[in-house]
C-alpha cells in the first residue's frame, strides 16, 4: 500500500489535482502519480507507458483501476500487455491525458486559477462525489481482481526486475 500512497493521497485532497507532465511518465511515474491526478496535461513530446511488463512486474492498482476507465478496456489491455510508450499527443487522443499543451505547467497553473475562481463550497462536494465513484470502483469485481493482483505482486520473484537491465530473459517461478 505504501507504494500507492501518492495516488491515495490525491484521492483525499479536497481540490482537483492537476498533473503537468513533461519528459517520461513510465511505470510507477504513470500509474502511481499521474493516473492518481484528476487532470493530466502533457507535453506533446512526453512519453507515457505502463512499463512494468518490460521488467517482469505486475501493474499496480491505479493502472488496473483507472486506466480502463480513461482509455477503454481494450486499449488498457494493449498498453499493459505490451508496455508500449505513447507520446503526449497520442495520450491525449486516446484519453490517457486530458490534453496536450506545449507548456503543461503553464496550462496547469492557468486551469488551477480558473477552477479556484468558482464556488469553493461546490468543489469539495464535487470531489466527494468523485471519491465515492472511486470507492465504488474498489468494491467492484475489478477491485477484487486488483486485490488478487497485489497479493500476487508480493510473491517473491528473484531477479524479475534485473532481467531487463541485464538484457536477459526473465525467470519466473510459480
Amino acid at each position: 500500500m505504501t507504494e500507492q500512497r501518492a495516488a491515495h493521497v490525491w484521492a483525499q485532497v479536497t481540490v482537483p489535482v492537476i498533473a503537468a507532465i513533461t519528459g517520461n511518465a513510465l511505470g510507477g511515474g504513470l500509474q502511481k502519480i499521474a493516473l492518481g491526478a484528476d487532470i493530466r496535461i502533457v507535453a506533446p513530446d512526453a512519453r507515457l507507458s505502463v512499463f512494468e511488463v518490460r521488467w517482469g512486474l505486475i501493474p499496480e492498482m491505479t493502472g488496473t483501476q483507472v486506466l480502463p476507465e480513461l482509455v477503454g478496456r481494450d486499449k488498457a489491455k494493449e498498453l499493459t500487455f505490451t508496455g508500449r510508450r505513447v507520446s503526449g499527443e497520442e495520450a491525449a487522443a486516446i484519453g490517457l491525458a486530458t490534453r496536450a499543451d506545449p507548456d503543461p505547467r503553464k496550462a496547469a497553473l492557468e486551469l488551477a486559477r480558473e477552477i479556484s475562481g468558482f464556488n469553493p463550497h461546490a468543489r469539495p462536494r464535487g470531489e466527494a462525489a468523485a471519491r465515492d465513484l472511486r470507492a465504488g470502483r474498489r468494491r467492484h469485481p475489478a477491485g477484487r481482481r486488483a486485490d488478487r493482483d497485489r497479493r500476487a505482486h508480493r510473491q517473491p520473484q528473484p531477479g524479475r526486475g534485473g532481467a531487463s537491465f541485464e538484457k536477459r530473459a526473465p525467470r519466473f517461478t510459480d
